[in-house]
């Protein structure tokens, strides 16, 4: 047994069926041996990015893995590796090497040492007999603690190494997980029933942990209104009494609304980053947090109140301690608190309704998003959006009801990202419609791609809003775009997926917008990869201050 061969049986034991790849690695051949279904992408950063959405969709208990070219190839994946670590993704990377007698010898590139910044764990494997071990070490973190990308660089000589017989014992790794400290578990709970208007944050921990019942049950019994960060989205569901919706850089008002009131803020499954892309605490609020990595804990934010552990874990103890403290109660009365959370609802979709429903064209990209929840049966359909105004326009009003129904990213932003993770999420749950919304300008960074999704039978959605501009860019480009046009934009995207093999529509006219997203989707189901392109207007009104007034 060669390197090569090792790589490709322990991936097999740990359940991978599909490796994302392009364009040569020797472990692509060996893997497809063993019935691993290669996933050969245009591009590394799409190969990437498909393994990001598999691991996310998959709550990492699937693991997405990505194999690439030394040199060229892993240079190039970065940008994808980059927004799986941001976004804390469990992926595995198997970029080639240079031979190991070519190591040091500029300018030959070293994966380990530019990814160690953007890895969990980035390491080199010297020789074939050391790869079961390394493999083993890569598994484990992948599967415990705070989830992130890894990364194993194999050089070409080490992948035809014989490994020994003694070296090729190997069984799978098994997740770890630990509760919180009881004592920290009672003092979050007692501060959280004293709260007079508590607001649960809820993370994409929260996802990983396979928590979202336990989330659930926790809001009731408390009677605490939930909202979520943007990569936890769709967590808790957004049609229920207590949602609040997504505390993106866009976001409903009832966001800011309820954590302007909040005497505590208690965190589950979340860093509480502080980000761009994330709504920031006010000032003096008292915070708790619930985590599973201690470098995560009071990280941006003081918290009085933390307990390191699982989240379905420790959720769990807080059921049962708030049980106990309640009493013959069973739970507090919320109903001030869900007639509330209704009518600062009802009076922030109001206010955006002419948006969401206008008949004008161009045609409003907040049209795009309220016809597509209209048209999809949200109970099995997963979406996503692209960086960029396509997010921002998106986040307050796509309503998601399962959990990763909405696949939110965001703490980098990587133009073009959504078009993998939505393969990524296909290839994890076949039986959902998956979609992607993006803009002309993440199109022109991967949309040669569109045709991965058609080569190899992954059947998704994107919907691109082409309004021939970078939107929002007139504020940092007022000079270039006066002289020189410089955030225009051009192109017919559907020409170019039809060219592809797609089915695919272009819409110009609002009333045609429903029955062509009617006709997509039929497609898609019926296992062909569709393109609707939507000839849009720009939009500068975003959903961005506290008071969600056109900003």
């Amino acid at each position: 047994m060669k390197g090569k061969d090792a790589v490709a049986q322990i991936l097999k034991a740990e359940g991978v069926e599909h490796l994302m790849c392009f364009p040569d690695n020797a472990v692509i051949d060996a893997a497809a041996a063993l019935d691993i279904r290669p996933i050969i992408a245009r591009t590394e950063r799409v190969a990437i990015n498909i393994a990001d959405g598999f691991s996310r969709v998959s709550n990492g208990r699937r693991i997405g893995v990505a194999a690439v070219q030394y040199a060229g190839g892993i240079e190039n994946a970065f940008a994808g590796v980059a927004q799986a670590y941001g976004d804390a993704s469990p992926i595995l990377i198997l970029p080639g090497g240079y031979e190991r007698a070519e190591q040091g010898v500029p300018p030959n590139f070293r994966a380990v040492d530019s990814y160690a910044n953007v890895a969990k764990w980035a390491e080199f494997v010297h020789q074939a007999d050391r790869i079961p071990h390394m493999m083993r070490r890569a598994f484990t973190l992948l599967r415990s603690g705070k989830p992130g990308p890894v990364l194993l660089e194999i050089p070409t000589d080490v992948m035809d190494e014989p490994v020994c017989e003694a070296c090729r014992q190997y069984a799978p790794v098994r997740a770890r997980r630990s509760q919180g400290d009881p004592a920290d578990v009672r003092e979050a709970v007692r501060a959280l029933l004293a709260a007079k208007s508590p607001v649960i944050v809820a993370g994409q921990g929260v996802f990983y942990a396979e928590a979202c019942a336990e989330l659930r049950e926790f809001a009731e019994l408390v009677q605490a209104p939930v909202l979520t960060t943007l990569n936890g989205k769709s967590a808790f569901p957004e049609d229920h009494p207590l949602a609040l919706g997504a505390g993106g850089r866009s976001r409903p008002r009832t966001v800011d609304h309820f954590l302007d009131r909040a005497d505590l803020v208690f965190g589950v499954g979340t860093s509480f980053t502080r980000s761009t892309y994330n709504v920031e605490l006010p000032p003096g609020k008292t915070i708790a947090q619930v985590t599973n990595s201690e470098a995560d804990l009071s990280k941006d934010y003081a918290v009085s109140y933390g307990a390191i552990g699982d989240a379905k874990l420790v959720l769990r103890q807080m059921i049962e301690e708030a049980r106990c403290r309640l009493g013959a109660e069973r739970r507090r009365d919320g109903r001030h608190i869900v007639e509330a959370i209704r009518a600062v609802k009802a009076d922030f979709m109001k206010a955006w309704w002419p948006r969401l429903t206008c008949d004008d064209a161009p045609i409003s990209p907040y049209r795009v998003i309220w016809e597509l929840m209209r048209a999809v049966d949200r109970a099995r359909t997963i979406v996503t959006h692209d960086s960029g105004h396509p997010r921002d326009q998106m986040v307050p009003f796509y309503e998601a009801v399962i959990p990763h129904g909405y696949i939110g990213w965001g703490k980098t932003t990587q133009l073009g990202t959504g078009l993998g993770l939505a393969m990524g999420a296909k290839l994890a749950r076949p039986d959902c419609l998956c979609v992607n919304l993006m803009g002309d300008a993440a199109f022109g960074m991967v949309g040669m791609d569109f045709e991965t999704a058609v080569r190899l039978r992954i059947p998704i959605l994107t919907i691109v809003m082409n309004n021939g501009l970078m939107g929002g860019y007139d504020k940092f480009l007022p000079i270039s775009t006066e002289k020189y046009g410089a955030r225009y934009l051009s192109g017919n995207f559907s020409k170019v997926a039809d060219g592809l093999g797609g089915y695919t529509e272009r819409v110009e006219k609002p009333e045609h917008l429903a029955p062509a997203l009617r006709r997509c989707i039929a497609e898609v189901e019926a296992g062909r990869a569709a393109l609707l392109e939507v000839i849009t207007r720009e939009e500068p009104a975003l959903a961005l201050g506290k008071s969600s007034r056109y900003q």
